[in-house]
């Protein structure tokens, strides 16, 4: 279960995301806004690293970012490093593109393996937790993940997954019915 907290962002999720995506060999062409989509979470086993996935509008293409979220910097990442974010409540914050983040990668792997889907979102209010909806639904295939697998985010995910073999991760969204393939592990 993801614990959200009702917090400030700065710079927001899409203002970082807008300086960093022109900068990134798989996209090309202009920034003129990041519109979110849709999101989804997953679940760090040990409680320490956020992981969110972003679905977002850029120029009228749908682009997918999962994300991961650190209290420290992660040590040879710094090919991933999105940039940092102070959050209101948990201070600063250090942004990777998760695809570079062991944690995300061994949680992708067991979602798929185990045809699992994203985590409870529950929201810290001054009463209690609070459930949120989630904004899309995702699941793994339940196909075995190969011993070191490699991940492939489709950043413009586009291929329903009916025609796809896994391991994959699939996911329908608003304005997105069918399940679309998000990210293979090869």
């Amino acid at each position: 279960m993801a614990i959200l907290h009702r917090a400030t962002l700065t710079p927001t999720k899409t203002e970082l995301l807008a300086t960093w995506l022109p900068g990134q060999a798989w996209f090309d062409g202009e920034v003129d806004a990041v519109v979110p989509v849709a999101a989804y979470r997953f679940d760090d086993p040990a409680g320490e690293v956020g992981i969110e996935s972003h679905l977002v509008e850029v120029d009228g293409r749908t682009v997918h970012v999962p994300l991961t979220y650190r209290a420290a910097p992660l040590a040879g990442a710094d090919a991933w490093l999105v940039g940092a974010m102070e959050h209101s409540v948990l201070g600063t914050r250090w942004v990777y593109d998760a695809v570079g983040d062991p944690v995300y990668v061994a949680e992708l792997a067991r979602v798929v393996r185990e045809g699992d889907g994203q985590a409870e979102l529950l929201v810290q209010t001054p009463d209690g937790p609070e459930r949120r909806e989630p904004t899309m639904d995702v699941r793994g295939d339940g196909v075995d993940v190969p011993p070191g697998a490699r991940v492939v985010v489709e950043r413009e995910p586009g291929e329903p997954a009916a025609s796809a073999t896994g391991p994959l991760l699939a996911g329908t969204w608003p304005g997105r019915p069918t399940p679309t393939v998000l990210v293979r592990l090869v």
